[in-house]
């Protein structure tokens, strides 16, 4: 029977499905195995089911000679060395579709929360700063309904969030290298445009070496004084420093943000500010999205090692000799 390795806690149903077709090395914890944790483990194993912290490159990849499938959890790939898989023969695969309107509502909730200064209220009322009711409170906050949303990167995920900004008669730019056919009725414009009018900016782009810090000290300048950002794409896309600079001397007006550079580990200087609704990468994190994305996972690496294409290969021309 061929082994895989499963390098973090998941449901038991789909633990339980893949033991039914494979011997299954269950990392049954939440914290991630390390890089050379990670090769030992492999040594044997012709499959793996890995998660977004979980790094595969040539040196663990020169551990793992059977390994003949890595299924990602997540849709994003940022974690996988594709070029290295590919020359080492082995499939990498994702989960795309299955995440994108739980994904959107994220957007939403952070979007929203930033506007109306929801978690610094809730801790204010909670350490009994609410002592009168005031007119003009200290919590005065930015209208979402009727304002112009700019989108950066208008793929599935995008289409959700500019499709639920119909019920808020929002204005809905974007952004993309090349305009797109389907668009939920935004337009296309330039980005520094996008930064300069738009109320609310979502970034929805993977992350690579061409959007490494896509968002700095540059772009923030562009923005409106009462622009909110949020970022549920990946950490590195926005430059955390410049962001809690501009956050710190009021520049903008707020930001969400669901990822960060270096994650789990955020830069302290977010925390001594409140204007800005950190949440620990949940964009995806209901229990319905989280197990479709291990099912998918799960169905793209029974499929590799059963001879047959995974739904959802991300390198065509890896083909083991």
């Amino acid at each position: 029977m061929q082994k895989v390795l499963v390098t973090r806690r998941l449901f038991p149903e789909v633990i339980a499905r893949l033991a039914g077709n494979f011997e299954v090395d269950y990392h049954d914890d939440d914290q991630a195995l390390t890089p050379s944790e990670l090769a030992v483990r492999l040594s044997d194993k012709a499959g793996m089911m890995l998660v977004l912290t979980d790094r595969l490159d040539a040196s663990v990849l020169a551990a793992a000679p059977a390994l003949k499938v890595a299924a990602n959890v997540a849709v994003g790939y940022n974690n996988i060395d594709l070029a290295a898989c590919s020359a080492a023969g082995v499939m990498a695969t994702n989960t795309p579709g299955v995440l994108n309107e739980t994904t959107a509502d994220m957007v939403w909730t952070l979007m929203m929360a930033s506007a109306r200064r929801v978690v610094a209220a809730d801790k204010w009322t909670r350490t009994g700063g609410w002592q009168s009711w005031k007119f003009l409170d200290p919590w005065l906050g930015q209208d979402v309904h009727g304002a112009t949303l700019g989108i950066v990167g208008m793929g599935r995920i995008g289409q959700a969030v500019a499709r639920r900004a119909q019920g808020f008669d929002m204005r809905v730019i974007y952004h993309n290298r090349t305009p797109q056919t389907e668009t939920g009725g935004a337009t296309w414009v330039e980005k520094n445009t996008l930064l300069a009018e738009s109320d609310f900016i979502v970034l929805m782009v993977p992350y690579s070496t061409a959007t490494h810090h896509l968002i700095g000290a540059a772009e923030l300048a562009l923005m409106k004084p009462t622009a909110h950002l949020v970022n549920v794409a990946r950490g590195g896309v926005v430059d955390d420093a410049a962001l809690i600079e501009a956050l710190k001397a009021r520049r903008i007006g707020g930001a969400g943000l669901d990822v960060f550079e270096g994650e789990p580990a955020l830069n302290p200087g977010f925390f001594e500010l409140d204007n800005v609704t950190l949440t620990p990468h949940i964009g995806s994190s209901s229990r319905a999205t989280r197990m479709a994305m291990a099912t998918c996972a799960a169905d793209n690496l029974i499929a590799a090692l059963t001879g047959h294409t995974p739904p959802n290969l991300l390198n065509p021309d890896a083909v083991r000799q």
